[in-house]
Parts: C-alpha cells; structure tokens; sequence
C-alpha cells in the first residue's frame, strides 16, 4: 500500500470515528511513523516519492487516535510558536489561541524597550508561555509557578530541552512548584514585575467540553476555574499579578469567551488603572490586558 493509500485509509477511519481533522491527524501520524516532518509527507504526496514507514506503529497510532486520544498524546510533543513542547497525560496541552496572548505580552515589551524585563507565568502548564519569552527575549529573566506535581514534571523536561539548546533562556527561566494564587509564592517578587503573563484555569463548571480530547484528557486542575461562571481562579489571578507587578506593569490573561467584560470591571476594581479585553485569531475575547496602577 503506498502512503496515499495509507492516508486515506485511516482520515476514513478517523472520520468515522468522529476526529475533526482526519486527514491533518493521518498526515501528521504518518510523518512520526516515518520519523519525517510534516511538509515531507506532502512532498512524497506531491512528487510520488515513496516512505519508509513503520507501517504497525502508523496503525496502532491511528488505533489509539480513533479513541479520540489526543494527538498530541500519542506523538508525544506539540507545536507552540518556536517550541516544540513535550506533553502527555497530566498536563494541559498548548492551544494556538495561546499564541496571541504571548505575543500581545513580548509586544509590550518591545514598545517600551524593556531589554531586561522580569516576567512572571502564572500556572504554566507545559512551560509553553514563559519558555516562548525565554526564548524569543533573551535578557528577559522568567519565573514560573505550577501547582500539579504531574504537570511541573513536564515542565521541568520542557526546561531541560530548551536549556540544551539554548543555555542561556534554561538559565533565565526559573520554575516554582506551588499555587499560583498564593502570596507566599514568589514574595520577593512583589512590586518588581514588569509583565505577568497567564492562561490559567477558567472554564465554567456548568460548561464540561464535548470535545473527548479535552474532557477525558486535559487534566481537571488545569481546566476548570472553581466556580460556576469560571471566573474564581482568573479572579484569585488577578489580585495576586497586582501584588507582583510593578506600577505601569501589565498583566496578560487567557480568559473564557463569557468573562471579558466581568474580569476588565474587575481588574480596575483591584489596582489596576486600566484594563481591556483583546480578541484572538477568530475575533473572539480571549484575554484581558490590564495596566497596574
């Protein structure tokens, strides 16, 4: 069977099995199983150019797929600006939408010339925000704080692949194991940080995802935001990047698309002289963007 054959035999399979993506995923399957990138495949699609492909690893990552295993899972790594993260059960994995709010952060810091800048990562996750500033900032010094054992894990692989390859960003990047919310985590930080940026649990209660990728994998905590509207732990977010950041400091904030109006009231109500919400790639409100007083 050469590899069209194979594509399109398992986009059908994942297609019944109610994938969004079969042909991307299929694609995307094959190039692991062929240890080649994606933009191979489509050439060898292109030009007629065979594969060498383990053709039972290809299967069996399809089988797992068609569970609706996430992607990212079964490959074991995902995209996110100029990283490519590892992830896997028990941490959250890095969604595009992200993207807009990191780069709403580094712009920031570009108008203001900010050639040292100390920014805090609020709930990382896979490390994917402040590993992205540590990276794309050079002089910037990042700390990050996560609460799960299991996510901080993964983060702490995500630390070691940068500072491989990058010495300098794994030296810059510092990563706490704690709660987020918390003033005893980072004190002495307080009143010192020039910009928080965070994607931290904010889905409503009453709003489990249909999408079994995230309602069966993404981890709870990394989910859900402790109320029924979703907006307690944003909230919690909010006061404690207040305490962090300096006056003229900014805060960055990944929120649902139903809390921008409640968390911009918010932000100006808890030390912030001004506050907005910002929409991401398909013109939705996706995060505040707040000023400290």
């Amino acid at each position: 069977m050469d590899i069209d054959d194979m594509i399109r035999a398992a986009a059908a399979r994942l297609r019944e099995a109610g994938v969004d993506t079969p042909e991307h995923d299929a694609k995307l399957l094959l190039a692991e199983a062929a240890g080649v990138e994606l933009r191979d495949v489509d050439k060898a699609l292109l030009m007629g150019d065979p594969l060498d492909v383990d053709a039972d690893r290809f299967d069996a990552m399809v089988a797992r797929r068609a569970t609706r295993e996430p992607l990212q899972h079964i490959t074991g790594h995902a995209p996110f600006r100029y990283l490519d993260l590892k992830v896997g059960p028990g941490v959250f994995i890095p969604r595009p939408e992200t993207e807009t709010v990191v780069q709403a952060g580094l712009d920031w810091i570009t108008r203001n010339g900010l050639y040292h800048p100390i920014v805090v990562d609020l709930c990382a996750g896979s490390g994917a925000i402040g590993l992205a500033v540590a990276t794309e900032v050079p002089g910037a010094e990042v700390w990050a704080v996560e609460k799960s054992p299991e996510a901080y894990a993964w983060t702490e692989r995500n630390r070691d692949l940068v500072a491989r390859a990058n010495p300098t960003a794994g030296y810059n990047y510092h990563l706490e194991l704690g709660d987020a919310t918390s003033t005893l985590t980072l004190p002495q930080l307080d009143g010192r940080v020039d910009v928080v940026i965070t994607n931290p649990p904010y889905v409503p209660l009453d709003q489990i995802p249909e999408q079994p990728e995230v309602r069966d994998h993404d981890p709870a905590l990394a989910l859900y935001g402790g109320s029924a509207d979703g907006a307690l732990i944003p909230e919690r977010i909010v006061l404690r990047a207040a305490r962090l950041l300096r006056a003229g400091g900014v805060l960055v904030m990944e929120h649902d698309v139903t809390q921008g109006e409640r968390l911009v009231a918010y932000a100006r109500a808890n030390g912030f002289a001004s506050a907005r919400t910002e929409n991401d790639w398909t013109g939705r409100p996706r995060f505040l963007f707040a000023e400290r007083a």
